[in-house]
Formats: C-alpha cells, sequence, structure tokens
C-alpha cells in the first residue's frame, strides 16, 4: 500500500519551489499535486493522456475546449488527452490533485 498525506505533499511541493508535484506513478496512471495561487496565470498545454482534476481548494474557472466552468473544493473536471484547457479567474489559492492515465511522459 502507498498511503499519502496532503499537508506533507504540499509542503514538499512548496520546498521544491515548482507548481506540480508528481508523488505517485504506477503502470497505468500518475497523480500529483498543482498549485497556482490567486491571480497567476496557469502555464500548462494541452496533454497526451487522459486527466481528472479534483480540486482539493481554492476557486477558479476552468475551460476545457469551448466550455468553461467555476470550480471550488470538491470539483471534479475530467480532460481528454489533447483537448486545450486552462484554470483562470483564480480568486482564492487553487490545490488541485491530478490523475493522468497513462501515466504523464
Amino acid at each position: 500500500m502507498k498511503a499519502f498525506r496532503l499537508d506533507e505533499l504540499e509542503a514538499e511541493r512548496a520546498a521544491n519551489g515548482g507548481a506540480y508535484l508528481q508523488f505517485l506513478r504506477e503502470r497505468n496512471m500518475s497523480v500529483g499535486l498543482y498549485a497556482l495561487d490567486a491571480g497567476s496565470t496557469d502555464p500548462q498545454q494541452p496533454h497526451r493522456q487522459d486527466e481528472v482534476y479534483l480540486v482539493m481548494s481554492g476557486r477558479a474557472a476552468i475551460t476545457v475546449g469551448t466550455e468553461t466552468t467555476p470550480v471550488a473544493r470538491g470539483s471534479v473536471v475530467y480532460v481528454p488527452a489533447g483537448v486545450p484547457h486552462k484554470f483562470h479567474h483564480i480568486s482564492e489559492d487553487l490545490r488541485v490533485m491530478v490523475v493522468f492515465s497513462p501515466p504523464e511522459s
């Protein structure tokens, strides 16, 4: 079994100075923690993998393709591989768990 604590993952991500921390990688998936501060810009580009976002905290909007929806704690968003997507209008520091399948390259 592999078990993780979000507070420890957030501390590790912050200590490494990056917006993204991959903390689990298996044959068919990978999981990471993504952080965007209020007012920041999401720099990500489309990925070759399907993704699921689970918003752990914060408030923003996300646009996937041509659809936009607000997100906050508890929101779950699926993004198909290759589809452009961005978080924007980040009004509260955003912390998102990201599941990639297959694993992010």
